[in-house]
């Protein structure tokens, strides 16, 4: 017999969710993580937004995942007290030449099943007389969420379900018998075994590395990731109150562009930007040298923010399964086995809306398992 029914990798808020909600009837469940803490990597490293459903292609997994786990997330954000508000966001064009996309974004977001509304320059203005519009798109259910409140709920409700989460335990083997699963541990230097009726690859920035310990090949599979960092400048007291709300440009390139955050302590805060990191390396330093950058991007949209009124905030890294230029990929979550590797599940390239998805991927990867 083996000695957990099912053992979760990654103790990230996609990991906590998975455990929360399998280990209520399946309470012979472990959490390995490599960290000292639960969600100290992509997890506590992002803009905490509660995504609407606006920007992904409908019928894709973050399409129809971000919608129920938008849903999901803020039912249990009241029935549990956890730190959010359902601050509401605006997408402006900033130019009359943007309008045709901004649209495009609105039919998008409409098809997705998302409530919107399609302001004109004035009616814009006035919900937010500074920013600099043509027109914009409101959408009355983007909110911000504590992640680490989030977490810390998954974490206690798994622990009290009688599921274990165990800290400074890296993977670094697995093997399949046909019947159970065997993971290589290293704890500090201390090598150990576990084995597994079922495993959840939900590792995050190195779920490619787990999938190929399986005998995956992950470029032939499309699995391998490549690691984004995103920066964000903090903007000073002063000019806090400039925006109420999440401001986002229409986007020109990668990602949803530079945009406007309010944090839980009052401030305002632009980001992120997309940096491919060489060799996946983990950088999590923000450079003064992108002051100026940011501050072209920020008056983009709120004109009235200057580069001295910048310092340098967070940054955090995602995991993308495209190149630099390559257009955006879906979530890969796969019960593999067609690869003959029954009972194990592979989360790979779960970047936003990870956080805002990640009880709906929960119940998702409970249907894979045992469906």
């Amino acid at each position: 017999m083996a000695d957990f029914e099912i053992t979760i990798i990654g103790a990230g808020v996609v990991g906590l969710a998975i455990a929360a909600r399998l280990s209520e009837r399946h309470p012979n469940l472990v959490v390995v993580e490599k960290n000292e803490k639960y969600g100290l990597e992509t997890s506590s490293r992002n803009s905490e937004v509660i995504h609407a459903g606006i920007y992904y292609p409908p019928g894709s997994l973050k399409a129809r995942l971000c919608v129920q786990g938008r849903e999901e997330l803020y039912h249990l954000c009241r029935r549990h007290n956890i730190a959010h508000r359902q601050i509401t966001k605006l997408i402006t064009a900033t130019s009359q030449e943007e309008l045709p996309k901004l649209e495009a974004i609105y039919h998008n977001g409409r098809e997705n099943g998302v409530p919107l509304e399609l302001l004109d320059r004035e009616a814009a203005l006035r919900l937010e007389p500074n920013i600099q519009t043509a027109g914009a798109i409101f959408s009355p259910l983007t909110g911000i969420i504590s992640a680490h409140e989030l977490m810390d709920y998954l974490y206690h409700t798994a622990f009290r379900q009688g599921a274990t989460v165990q800290h400074h335990c890296e993977v670094v083997g697995i093997e399949f018998s046909g019947r159970e699963y065997s993971l290589e541990i290293d704890e500090h230097g201390h090598r150990s075994r576990i084995t597994s009726e079922k495993v959840v690859n939900a590792a995050g920035l190195f779920a490619d590395r787990v999938a190929a310990m399986t005998g995956i090949d992950i470029d032939k599979a499309g699995y391998r990731q490549y690691f984004a960092k995103g920066s964000y400048f903090a903007v000073t007291p002063s000019k806090s109150n400039v925006v109420s709300r999440l401001i986002y440009p229409v986007p020109l390139n990668e990602g949803l562009g530079v945009h406007a955050l309010l944090d839980w302590g009052g401030r305002l805060k632009f980001g992120p930007d997309v940096e491919y990191l060489v060799d996946n390396r983990i950088d999590y330093t923000v450079s003064e040298q992108k002051r100026a950058a940011f501050g072209n991007a920020i008056r983009r949209i709120v004109p009235t923010i200057r580069d001295e009124d910048l310092s340098p905030d967070l940054a955090g890294i995602r995991p993308k399964l495209q190149k630099k230029g390559e257009p955006p990929r879906d979530f890969v979550i796969a019960h593999e086995r067609e690869r003959r590797l029954v009972g194990f599940v592979n989360l790979i390239g779960i970047d936003s809306p990870g956080l805002t998805s990640a009880l709906a991927i929960a119940r998702y990867v409970e249907g894979l398992l045992y469906d």
